[in-house]
This record gives C-alpha cells, structure tokens and sequence, in this order.
C-alpha cells in the first residue's frame, strides 16, 4: 500500500536513490500568488504536498527524508502568516499521524524545539513518542530550525564539557562537532532538493550538507511531484561524488 493512498507512478528501478534526502519546500508563497490566492492557501498546498512526497519518497526506498518546514528566520514574517503556519503545522500531525503509522514511518523533529510554543512543542514530543518504533522511513521535520543556530549549540555544547573538565581541547574534532548536532545518528543527506528556482541553502544543514549533491527545479513546491522527484534522483545517479578525492575514472587512467 503506498503511504496516503495509491497513485499509478511507475518507479524507475534503474536509478540510484539517496538513503537520506534534504527537501526544501519552497515556493508556497509565489504558487498562491500565481492564482491570486492567499498566501496561506500556499503554504496548505504545500503541505498536502508534502504527503505526496513521503509517499514517493517510501515507494523508492529513501531510508531519511528531512524537509526545511520552519526556518529560525521565519518569525520575521507577519504575525498573521506565522499563526496560520503554526495552525497548519498541528493539523497536519491531527490529520495524518495514522496514516504514518500505517506506513512505519517515524518522525522526528529538528532545530530549537525547546523554545517553541507549548502546544506546538507538545505536538513534537508526542508526535516523536508515538512513532518512536516505525522502521520504514524516517520523516525528520526541520522546526525553528538553523543551521548556524545548530552550530553554535554544538559549540555551547562542546564548551560546557571542556569547562568542566569532561573533555580537553584537543578531544575537539569533525566527529565531535558532529556527535554535538541536533540528530547525530541521521546520515549526512546524500541529495538536497530546491524547488522554486533558488540555487542557495537558506540556512540548511550547514555542517551536514558538506558532501552533499544540490539539485534546483524552478518548479514551485506546491507542483513538485513524483516527475520532478524522479529526474532528481536520475540526476543524483549520474553524479560522481568523489567527496575530495579523485573520481574512478581518473583513478583508472593513472594505472
């Protein structure tokens, strides 16, 4: 059963898919726009859409999806907006957790939850302990999230230890920085989608997308379905990810 329902999409069982994919959902507002809606029929859209992109996700096999939900810069936007996002957010996990469950895929959240609002927190928490045993998927929800924000966690984290005599300077390295991130088991994203035609990070996984492979589609999250998501990963399997090294071809040449 594919997760939300069945659609009649062919997988393409040639191409090689990313065992942890980045997602940001951009374009919510620009889609609406377009229509000459509101901007909160935007952000609706794209969060239905992000049913569809779960259940593509699930069909292909994606061990990790993290999608960029709520940046810690949002809360600059108008107090109207800000709510609707919020009110969104809880009626998304009311409406669909079931269909989660059904599915095995668990869900986590990452960024500053602590300093959410108390019902959306509670949202997080409860939504994590109910899905902590579902081994599908992975659905990592990016929320009041930064990644400088991350960083700078990490390194309060690492100092407070240092300070404290439980670690020495030199005890510093890229593996701890890591072990110090919001979730250090989550593989580093192989592939980061971005919809909606901007080429930038916006502040995602600064530390984690390192190694990553970018992909762009001027196609508005709203629109981006399993087409998109399949040249995505058609793309992603002709990439040689050399991660500083030498590529296998050259390797071969220099026999």
């Amino acid at each position: 059963m594919a997760i939300f329902g069945s659609k009649n999409n062919e997988i393409d069982s040639e191409i090689k898919v990313p065992v942890s994919l980045g997602v940001i959902m951009d374009g919510n507002g620009r889609w609406a726009k377009k229509r000459m809606l509101p901007r909160s029929a935007g952000h609706r859209a794209g969060a239905e859409n992000l049913k569809e992109l779960c259940r593509n996700c699930g069909n292909y096999g994606v061990k990790y999806l993290t999608v960029y939900a709520f940046s810690t810069e949002n809360w600059s936007r108008p107090k109207d907006e800000v709510d609707q996002l919020m009110k969104l957010f809880v009626e998304f996990f009311d409406r669909y957790d079931s269909e989660l469950e059904q599915e095995g895929i668990r869900v986590r959240f990452s960024g500053d939850i602590a300093s959410l609002p108390d019902e959306i927190r509670k949202v997080c928490e409860e939504g994590e302990r109910r899905s902590v045993n579902r081994k599908k998927m992975q659905l990592i929800v990016a929320f009041n999230y930064g990644g400088r924000r991350e960083l700078v966690n990490a390194v309060k984290n690492i100092s407070a230890k240092v300070k404290s005599g439980e670690l020495s300077v030199d005890d510093i390295d890229e593996n701890l920085i890591s072990q110090n991130m919001y979730l250090p088991d989550v593989p580093d994203p192989d592939l980061i989608i971005r919809p909606s035609g901007e080429k930038r990070l916006s502040n995602f996984l600064l530390w984690e997308s390192a190694y990553s492979e970018l992909w762009t589609s001027d196609c508005l999250w709203p629109d981006f379905g399993f087409e998109e998501l399949t040249n995505a990963f058609r793309d992603y399997s002709k990439r040689d990810r050399r991660y500083g090294g030498l590529s296998k071809e050259s390797n071969e040449k220099g026999k």
